[in-house]
Parts: structure tokens; C-alpha cells; sequence
């Protein structure tokens, strides 16, 4: 039997799923914040508990490449990396922006005569990481972090329905006004993953576990805090 655990990290939403013969057959979530670091390995643990398995018995493990939340990203992806290593089985990654797309597709978001999928993952401000996908799932232009107006996506508009969905889509709403634009504000969901996990696995599109790093698009930048300790 062909078993996935899938782990999705890179937004506030921590989410895992476990896949069976390419159906999902448990998943676990929390939005409760900065709650990546201490829940992401005990939801793995407990799907696995609840279905008398080990990490051993899964084919491999597929996580959020990104873009999404840096430390988000970090946790999840360390997680993925313990438990191949740990139980000896391969890695896979999805992009978050694809994530998104699928989970508008399985979800039956997709409004009548759609003609893009245009995934948004909150940046700061008015900006986003954001793709452009057809309504079947291919990507047609490249990632990248966006700064919204009136004017972004107009051309692609002007062709009929676009979904705008991800936990950045609601704050772009008010800037991009056209009748064409629908708009679904979520965060990515592990189980919505699977559909380009299954295909990854099958394709032996796997990660080097070693070696692997997440996508992020942008360098993360640290800062100082106002508030001195000392």
C-alpha cells in the first residue's frame, strides 16, 4: 500500500494529512499561533497512532516547499527531514502555490467558466507571492512576490472568471475590481497536497533529504527589537 504523510507549514495554518492508496484517510490541524514548532511531530505521531502504524510503514513524506512563512517552512521541512531519515524513506515537496490551486479544484471553488487560478500567499502590506495557474492545475507564469493594484492582473481578467484564493486574497480584494474576480481567503491545507504528492511519487520526482531547502522566494530579513532587554 502506498502511504504519504503530508505536512503543510507555511502559513499560520499547521496542517498534516496521512494518504492511503492516494485518498486521505486522517488529518490533523491547528490554527493556533506560532504552534508549528510544538505540534507539527505530534500530529504526524498521532494520525500514525491511530491507524497502528510507524513512520517506517509509510512510502514517503511530503512537505511545503514554499513560498510561505520562513520559520513556518524551517519547521516543517525539519520535521520532513527527521522523519525520512529517521525511518529511511524519500522525500517529496509541493509548492505552496499548487497546494492552493488543488484545494480550489478538489474543493469546488472554481466559479462556472473559470480561467485562471491565481494562488496568493500574504506578504506584508499589499504585497504577495503569488503565481498564475490554469483552471486544470498547470502553471503558466513564474512565482513571484507582488505588489497588488488595480492594474496587476487586468489582462487576465479582461478573459473571463479568475480565482484569486489564499490567506492573502481577501486583502487584495478592495484594489482589484473587476466582475471577473472571485475571491477565497484560506490558508493551504496538508490534505490538499495530495494530488500533486501521488503525482510527484509516481513521477520519482523525489527530494535529496541531505540537502534539500525550502523555496522562499525572498531572503529572510531579521530585525532589531524596539523593546531593550538590558
Amino acid at each position: 500500500m502506498e502511504r504519504i504523510i503530508l505536512i503543510e507549514t507555511s502559513t499560520s495554518l499547521c496542517s498534516t494529512a496521512l494518504a492511503e492508496d492516494a485518498k486521505i484517510v486522517s488529518f490533523k490541524e491547528s490554527s493556533e499561533p506560532h504552534a508549528h514548532a510544538s505540534m507539527t511531530a505530534p500530529f504526524v505521531k498521532e494520525m500514525l497512532d491511530d491507524r497502528g502504524l510507524a513512520v517506517k510503514d509509510c512510502s514517503a513524506v511530503c512537505v511545503s516547499k514554499g513560498p510561505g512563512s520562513y520559520t513556518g517552512l524551517r519547521v516543517g521541512v525539519s520535521t520532513a527531514k527527521g522523519l525520512c531519515f529517521g525511518a529511511g524513506i524519500p522525500l517529496i515537496s509541493v509548492g505552496t502555490l499548487d497546494t492552493l490551486v488543488w484545494q480550489a479544484i478538489d474543493g469546488g471553488l472554481l466559479p462556472e467558466g473559470c480561467k485562471y487560478v491565481v494562488p496568493m500567499i500574504d506578504a506584508r502590506r499589499m504585497e504577495v507571492y503569488t503565481g498564475v495557474f490554469s483552471p486544470d492545475g498547470r502553471q503558466v507564469s513564474p512565482t513571484v512576490a507582488q505588489v497588488v493594484d488595480g492594474e496587476t492582473f487586468a489582462s487576465r481578467l479582461s478573459e473571463g472568471p479568475v480565482l484569486f484564493i489564499g490567506d492573502g486574497a481577501e486583502k487584495c480584494k478592495d484594489v482589484i475590481a473587476s466582475p471577473n474576480a472571485y475571491f477565497g481567503q484560506c490558508c493551504p491545507k496538508a490534505s490538499s497536497m495530495l494530488h500533486p504528492a501521488v503525482e510527484a511519487f509516481k513521477a520519482g520526482k523525489l527530494e535529496d533529504v541531505a540537502y534539500f531547502e525550502p523555496f522562499y522566494l525572498k531572503e529572510f530579513i531579521a530585525t532589531v527589537s524596539k523593546h531593550k532587554i538590558f
